[in-house]
């Protein structure tokens, strides 16, 4: 599972098809106010897409799922993992194991860390990271910037193309 295909494409999509939608009407016209409220709708398409569709709860679901059959794996049944909630995040947070020493519990940080989806796993909840919602939101900024540039494109090409008068 790439975070990208499992959570980040509509964010990135949303965002493109907005940029470009504003781009094509900005630049014709000229005016800076499509191109703020593509953006802003570019935004608002990732939270819909983070929260009620329920964008944000498939991935966590997901990665804490292979995570779990990850840690039944390697036989730590007494070991969870799951992702920082309250605002979710990438980092995994790892509970339990009382009877680990310091060497397996570096082991378990350094493996879970290479999960898909994952930033960055801990054994503390402390210094949660950057939230789902903002990463998806940067997202969409940049699929926003992505559609601008080729309504840009489009409209050079139109502004060539209306200087010949056959």
């Amino acid at each position: 599972m790439s975070t990208l295909w499992a959570y980040f494409w509509p964010c990135i999509a949303a965002g493109i098809l907005a940029g470009g939608i504003g781009g094509l009407y900005g630049f014709r016209r000229k005016r800076r106010v499509p191109l703020i409220i593509a953006a802003l709708v570019s935004i608002a398409a990732a939270m819909v897409w983070h929260g009620p569709l329920g964008g944000a709860q498939r991935f966590a679901a997901t990665v804490e799922r292979e995570t779990r059959e990850a840690l039944n794996y390697y036989e730590l049944p007494t070991v969870t993992a799951r992702l920082h909630r309250a605002p979710l995040t990438r980092r995994l947070v790892l509970a339990g194991g009382q009877r680990l020493d310091d060497w397996q519990r570096g082991e378990l940080v350094r493996l879970f860390s290479q999960v898909p989806g994952v930033s960055r796993a801990t054994w503390s909840p402390s210094d949660p990271g950057l939230p789902l919602i903002l990463e998806a939101a940067i997202a969409a900024i940049l699929g926003w910037l992505g559609g601008l540039v080729i309504a840009y494109l489009l409209e050079l090409r139109r502004r060539y193309n209306a200087q010949w008068t056959w």
